[in-house]
């Protein structure tokens, strides 16, 4: 009778750790916690789920606000605390700071991610944020499964909820984008999941965090998810109701290959070949629809909520940016991508009231970044706003220094608006940096459609307290950022004459939202000003655990009970 016992205990545990990473295979099987010290305190979520919704600006709540239903934006806004004055501390604003930011409590000054790419001078070659050649792709073969957190230098709220319960919280995080899913879910996570288009069309990781995919995700995967959603797109509602947008007809817009006009419909699957094949759907609401299927399978699968020890599902809706770089701030697609959007987050909410229950889990939902408005169409209201040439400025600058200094190899790289030096050269012509800098300066600050200018000298013996000189400090990372950073005059980008971009230290970049909702969540409002490097300080609060260890932000008191 006990080798029976014995026997069903061991198919028990197999089959109950048949969804799980390797990480809570180990951890399953310890002497189980005391749960108690979560159980008492009704105010602790059991689940926290994170939202990203990639290039979201502040206005887009208000924008919008009319023709959101009941159950998505307009429930987290009225049901929960909305920050209306929350900002980015840093620049550049891009994907890959705005996620490490967000999760880390500090900017990249201290996190090390400086940008989505960036010129890594010791490696002598422009690196991807997430990229690792040390890990095997998951779920593919493709190399863009080669992905980790390894450059992440900080640890992550999400880490240290799980130092905190010992490994026994669940933590997954899920994007189109893998830098959207990687970055939020940090280093000690269960797994982090990210789209693989093209031919494939599935959801797959790295051996960073697991060495095969869960049964569920293997299922899923196999459903063909991505095809349901190569079809027609056309507006959710009639064309002549989106009169927050402009005119769906303009030269504002580009249109993907095999399409002469960017106006509505989208016939998808006449347009896969010549776009990617189901890369398509990254730049259609349809990639939202791919990641609330995704994250609410996850739940479902994974349990996640159903115990005391707190779990966090970290979720980054990207298509928002896809849509946004190709269509533009003020297209009809943009205002349809969040329309449907509105409905994603009802979905995905209704599924946690399903299984955690609505006073068992808390949310945010923010944004990496915002974006700005099409200069072409700004021009064309009268407005102040241009385009910027790189490789004009790059020409320039290495005939002056022919010039001043006879040698035209001092610049190694252009990255990012940073000038990086080239010291070999600095050593062999024996000039010191700190004048090829000022020299620099003085050329950039006169050059056309270049605002201010910030030396490595300046930025790394002085302290700025605000203004743009704050937020380029605040972005400047010791070892990784160059020798000279430039600011473009507001409405100025380096980008084509079609759709958006952002990057810069405007307000049209760092405004985005910030909302909370959920157990241990006041509602309110407040326009106090509040910064993305708060959030993780917040919710750490929230949970009673330690800050991570690099963050520089505050808990939003107001926010909690």
């Amino acid at each position: 009778m006990k080798t029976f016992w014995t026997a069903l205990l061991f198919m028990t545990l197999l089959v109950s750790c048949g969804t799980l990473s390797r990480k809570q295979e180990t951890t399953t099987v310890k002497t189980s916690i005391n749960q108690e010290r979560y159980t008492n305190d009704t105010t602790k979520p059991k689940l926290v789920v994170g939202i990203v919704v990639d290039q979201m600006r502040y206005d887009y709540l208000t924008r919008f606000y009319n023709r959101y239903g009941e159950g998505g934006f307009k429930r987290l806004m009225n049901d929960g605390f909305n920050l209306t004055n929350n900002h980015y501390n840093f620049v550049p604003t891009y994907t890959a700071p705005g996620h490490a930011s967000i999760y880390t409590g500090t900017s990249p000054m201290n996190n090390g991610i400086i940008g989505n790419n960036w010129f890594d001078k010791f490696e002598n070659r422009s690196i991807y944020n997430a990229s690792d050649d040390t890990v095997e792709p998951v779920g593919t073969t493709n190399a863009e499964g080669k992905m980790s957190p390894r450059r992440l230098l900080t640890t992550t709220v999400t880490d240290e909820l799980e130092l905190h319960t010992q490994g026994r919280s669940k933590v997954i995080g899920i994007s189109i984008k893998d830098r959207g899913a990687i970055l939020p879910a940090g280093h000690a996570a269960d797994a982090a999941y990210w789209y693989r288009g093209g031919g494939e069309g599935t959801f797959i990781s790295s051996t960073f965090y697991i060495n095969e995919l869960p049964q569920w995700v293997k299922d899923y995967n196999a459903s063909n998810p991505s095809q349901p959603y190569m079809r027609e797109w056309n507006t959710l509602y009639p064309l002549s109701t989106y009169t927050a947008s402009g005119t769906d007809l303009n030269d504002f817009e580009k249109a993907p290959r095999g399409k002469e006009t960017a106006t509505f419909p989208y016939d998808l699957p006449a347009l896969q070949d010549e776009n990617g094949g189901y890369s398509l759907l990254k730049a259609t609401p349809y990639g939202n629809s791919l990641v609330a299927d995704f994250a609410i399978a996850a739940l479902k699968n994974e349990q996640m909520g159903m115990n005391a020890i707190p779990d966090f599902l970290a979720i980054s809706f990207s298509s928002t940016d896809y849509v946004g770089h190709q269509y533009g701030v003020n297209a009809v697609e943009l205002e349809d991508t969040y329309l449907r959007l509105d409905l994603e987050l009802e979905r995905l909410l209704n599924a946690l009231d399903h299984q955690v229950g609505n006073d068992n889990y808390t949310v945010f939902l923010t944004a990496d970044h915002g974006a700005v408005n099409n200069p072409a169409y700004l021009q064309s209201q009268g407005i102040a706003a241009g385009y910027f040439e790189n490789d004009a400025l790059e020409q320039f600058l290495t005939a002056q220094l022919k010039i001043k200094y006879n040698n035209e190899k001092i610049i190694k790289k252009i990255s990012n608006s940073q000038v990086f030096l080239d010291y070999e050269q600095l050593e062999m012509a024996q000039l010191k940096s700190e004048d090829v800098q000022r020299f620099l300066s003085s050329l950039l600050t006169n050059y056309k459609s270049i605002d201010k200018v910030f030396t490595r000298e300046a930025l790394t013996n002085s302290n700025f307290t605000n203004g743009v000189g704050a937020l380029i400090q605040n972005g400047f990372h010791h070892k990784r950022s160059g020798d000279v950073v430039y600011v473009l005059e507001p409405g100025v980008i380096s980008y084509s004459r079609t759709g958006s971009t952002h990057g810069s230290s405007q307000s049209y970049d760092t405004h985005v939202p910030l909302l909370f909702y959920g157990a241990g969540i006041n509602n309110g409002t407040s326009a106090q000003r509040t910064h993305i490097i708060d959030i993780a300080p917040t919710i750490s609060s929230l949970l009673g655990i330690s800050f991570p260890n690099g963050a520089t932000g505050n808990p939003i008191l107001p926010v909690l009970k």
